[in-house]
């Protein structure tokens, strides 16, 4: 098998001649942050033991029907997720990602299935993301009334975390002041207010086909996206098809990736790392 070092060496070559990067990434991204991998079960119940005690998994909690039968319940799980991010620091990864992008005329557009905020945080423009299941740090009305996405800057849920019950007050709209939820696509969401993720796709499509038109050349990362929920690595792919570009997957477990472009078979941060040290060579 091609080393890491030889197939970092190739990801850097292909880093030092891009126009812009496409930065594609699902939940392995966070797990170099220290974010829980909800891997399966067991993975999401050695971060929530309460779920486990309860009998539920992380599909049966990410389901918007709790917070019409158990708002504590359901406020309880993604009122700990909210808490845990924005105590979350991003990785080393999130700031090379940016230094890479800041030396191409184009710069970067990051995809993510993630709805931790993290690539913002790292210092990623707003206007460079798009949160294709949306964000835990924006919230919507529960009731269905006309007033856009928020920020959950100014909402605070405490969480026990013995029980994943939340203590009232629980998050409410400002404008009908019934209850709030997060601006996330749960499953089995039919009510989920897609306006925000809507307008971040259309600046993306945009950024695409300029890019497309001007036959830049383009370096597609991804990173951390599995084959569970593949909607990271088929944009992933089809992106660095459409534009002729180069995929760069890093993945310790779902490494394939197509003829002729490049895998590393490692963590987020280690794979990114890797390239770093390749480009310092140069």
């Amino acid at each position: 098998m091609t080393d890491l070092v030889e197939l970092a060496a190739r990801a850097a070559a292909a880093v030092r001649s891009a126009d812009a990067l496409m930065i594609c990434a699902g939940a392995g991204m966070g797990v170099d942050s220290g974010l829980p991998d909800f891997r399966g079960p067991e993975g999401f119940w050695r971060a929530y033991p309460a779920a486990r005690r309860l009998g539920l998994q992380f599909h049966d909690l990410a389901d918007p029907r709790w917070f019409f039968s158990d708002p504590p319940l359901a406020w309880g799980f993604y009122g700990h997720r909210l808490n845990l991010y924005r105590a979350t620091a991003p990785h080393a990864g999130f700031a090379l990602l940016q230094r890479w992008a800041a030396r191409t005329p184009a710069g970067a557009f990051v995809f993510t299935s993630n709805v931790d905020g993290q690539f913002q945080r790292a210092g990623v423009p707003e206007a460079r993301v798009e949160e294709c299941h949306g964000s835990i740090l924006h919230l919507q009305c529960l009731n269905g009334c006309d007033l856009p996405p928020w920020s959950a800057a100014e909402t605070a849920v405490s969480v026990d975390v013995e029980t994943l019950r939340a203590a009232q007050p629980l998050p409410a709209c400002p404008r009908c002041g019934k209850l709030a939820r997060p601006n996330i696509l749960m499953f089995g969401d039919f009510a989920w207010d897609s306006s925000r993720a809507n307008e971040q796709r259309d600046r993306l499509a945009a950024w695409l086909q300029e890019l497309e038109q001007r036959r830049a050349r383009v370096v597609v990362f991804c990173l951390g996206a599995g084959t569970a929920i593949p909607s990271v690595r088929l944009h992933a792919e089809r992106t660095a098809r459409r534009l002729g570009g180069t995929l760069i997957r890093i993945n310790p477990r779902d490494s394939w990736v197509p003829d002729g472009q490049i895998c590393l078979p490692t963590g987020a941060l280690a794979g990114l790392a890797a390239i770093d040290a390749a480009l310092a060579q140069a």
